[in-house]
Order: structure tokens, then sequence, then C-alpha cells
């Protein structure tokens, strides 16, 4: 390989959120932050663009507009224009936006459960009536959405906050089920609000769909959330972008700013900028070491951590584990306390989710190994 994966670096003392959350004996493998150096021709862009003094406020280039364009053609086949990207310093700060732009107190917000935390609790915010709507778990370890129930939950209209690929269950929605999604929405005449965060980290040959790429229709009625943050590790330069294809919806979106949404720091628009431009190689790099980790961690699990079961993550870097058969209280807190290791407790995802936990398996495979180490031992030593 031309990049070094297995590299462990000391993030302690950096001001990691991952690496400060527990004493230094705990292992931590929680939040969705990679172990990995971010990709070389980032670094080198950014000591570039520090020999320039000045950090003011800034705006997005046509350069970084025409590379993200490029990147979604690339990619997906997915025409967009520079014009209907909007900048924003997170995909959080973005969904929130369109909640409240797009929609009126009590209607509902439609999330598939289990699910990312901050799309759990965005209804709140703004006085909207969430439905939290459980996947269907299929025989062969996949996760299916009930569309009659979709359709039941939306009338009236409202929202879908779609997490796709999906976090924490690493699903990858195929064509044929976003396509049923999405007519569902188009039928209630209900919004769709896609976090596509994770669209680069797809395994086994899959391809990410963007939602709003399906149709034109489709298209009017989505408010697409994306960011290089994920795939390239640089979420702390906090920047993402909307991408809003219809003219008067985009209008409608950024109104909602409404002072709330500050605009985008320098060095996070150059680093995006070249993430997209120069980042392929590194990234294609990526993907095959964190494929061999989730095999790792399938295999794992499967074979050294008895009473623990897992489905094969068809993307993300996030596994979602099942300990119901373990008969603890508390799955997240039992692995911190006897095994040292930090993971996401499962009911910050859902309700139903109490016996679940959540690994983050984007690091080096020591760190990797360590973990699974300590967790088996812990499992022994009951």
């Amino acid at each position: 390989m031309t990049f070094d994966f297995d590299q462990v670096f000391d993030r302690h003392a950096t001001g990691s959120t991952k690496w400060s959350r527990y004493p230094a004996d705990v292992l931590p493998m929680w939040v969705a932050d990679m172990d990995f150096a971010a990709p070389p021709v980032i670094i080198q862009a950014l000591q570039k663009r520090l020999e320039h003094p000045l950090l003011g406020y800034s705006v997005a280039p046509d350069n970084l507009r025409e590379a993200i364009v490029a990147d979604l053609w690339r990619k997906y086949a997915w025409r967009v224009l520079p014009q209907e990207l909007v900048f924003l310093p997170g995909v959080e700060s973005g969904f929130n936006m369109a909640l409240n732009a797009l929609l009126e107190p009590q209607q509902n917000v439609v999330v598939q459960t289990p699910n990312y935390p901050p799309l759990r609790h965005a209804a709140g915010h703004w006085g909207l009536n969430k439905v939290e709507l459980e996947f269907d778990a299929q025989a062969d370890g996949t996760y299916a959405t009930p569309l009659e129930s979709l359709r039941e939950s939306l009338k009236g209209g409202g929202a879908l906050l779609l997490s796709n690929p999906h976090n924490p269950l690493g699903k990858v929605f195929d064509r044929a089920e976003l396509q049923a999604v999405a007519d569902v929405c188009l039928q209630q005449d209900a919004w769709i609000i896609s976090d596509e965060i994770h669209a680069e980290l797809c395994y086994d040959g899959r391809v990410h769909i963007p939602v709003a790429s399906l149709s034109p229709a489709i298209a009017d009625r989505t408010i697409t959330l994306m960011s290089a943050s994920k795939a390239f590790n640089i979420a702390g330069l906090k920047t993402a972008f909307m991408i809003i294809q219809d003219p008067a919806l985009l209008a409608r979106v950024n109104h909602a700013r409404c002072g709330l949404v500050d605009s985008v720091n320098p060095l996070g628009l150059e680093a995006t900028r070249v993430a997209y431009a120069d980042g392929g190689p590194w990234l294609a790099e990526l993907m095959t070491y964190l494929q061999g980790n989730r095999d790792f961690v399938v295999d794992a699990v499967r074979t050294r951590l008895p009473g623990v079961t897992i489905n094969v993550p068809q993307g993300t870097y996030l596994a979602w584990l099942d300990c119901s058969a373990l008969g603890l209280d508390n799955p997240q807190r039992f692995f911190l306390e006897q095994a040292k290791v930090g993971l996401s407790a499962g009911v910050e995802f859902g309700d139903h989710s109490q016996q679940f936990v959540r690994l983050n398996f984007g690091c080096p495979r020591a760190l990797l190994e360590e973990g699974i180490a300590r967790m088996q031992r812990s499992l022994l030593n009951r």
C-alpha cells in the first residue's frame, strides 16, 4: 500500500473528543472518528494555505464547487450545478435547518430506527412529532423498510429523515428499496431530508445511490446532506454541504439560516476541495483497508465473542453488535468496566436497542485486535 493505515498515533492530549471521554486505560471505539492520519494531500494543502497569514471569513470558491460537482458525476452519475450547493459547518445543522424551514408544528418526522442520535432528536427541537419506524430484520441478516408503515406515518405530509448509508446498521439502500421509499414520500407530499455523510464508504462492490438522483420529481422534494468529513477523516474541520436542486426550495431552506448557521472556516473549505479533487487514491486504499477491518470484526465476533452477534455491515465503519444473549443489564457499561473498551450504547440509537452496542472499526488493525481481545477476555472471565 502507498499509505500506512497501520500506524498508531497517540491522540491523548490533542483535544480529541474520542480520546478524551474516558480514562487513559480505556480504548475508545465509540464516536464515528477514524484513528488514521488525514490524507497527506490534504495536510500538504493546509500547510500551503497557512503560508498566507490571513484566516478571515470565507466563502466557497468556484474551484471547490467545481470539484464537488465533478466528484458527484464521477461517483454517482448525478448531475448537480455549482449553485445548487449550500455550505454549512456540519450535517447536523443542515437537517435541523431543513426541518425549521419546511415543516409546520406537530407535523410528523419519520426516523428509521435504530438511528444516529441527532437525527432521532431533531424533531423535538422544532415542535415536531417524531415517529420512530423500526426496520424489519430479514432472515438473511439485512434490514428492510416497512413501506406501509412508512406510508401511514407520512399521512398529511411531514418529512423522512433518511440515513444512507445507515448509521448504525451499516445498511446501503439498493435502488429498488430507495425508489420505493421515495415514491411513498412523493405520494404523501412529504419531504426527504437525506443524510448521506457516509456515501463513499460502501463495501463488496456496492455503490451509493443519492436519493435525489433517482428522478427530477424526487430531487424537487429532497435536501441532500454530504461532507468529506467521514471518508477523509477531517470531521474536526466542520465543513459540510447541502444539495438542493429546486430553486424555490433552495431559497426557502437557505433563508432558514436566520443567524443560526454561520459560514464555514477557510481550512475546512480548502480541505474539502482537495479531498474531492485529489483524494481519490488515498480513499481507494482506505476502502481496501476498512473492508479488511470489517471482515476481521465479523469473523472475530462470530468466533471469539460468545453471546454476541453481528450482521455484516454493507457500509460505514460501524458495527452494530447484538448482545441480547449475554443477559446483561447494560452491555455498554459491562465492556467499559470489565474490558476497558468504550463503545456507543445502543439505547442512544433507539428505545428498543438497549442490548446493542456500536463499535467503530475505523482504526489501525492493532487497535482493533486489542479491542476485540479485551472484549473476549471480559466475556471469558464473567
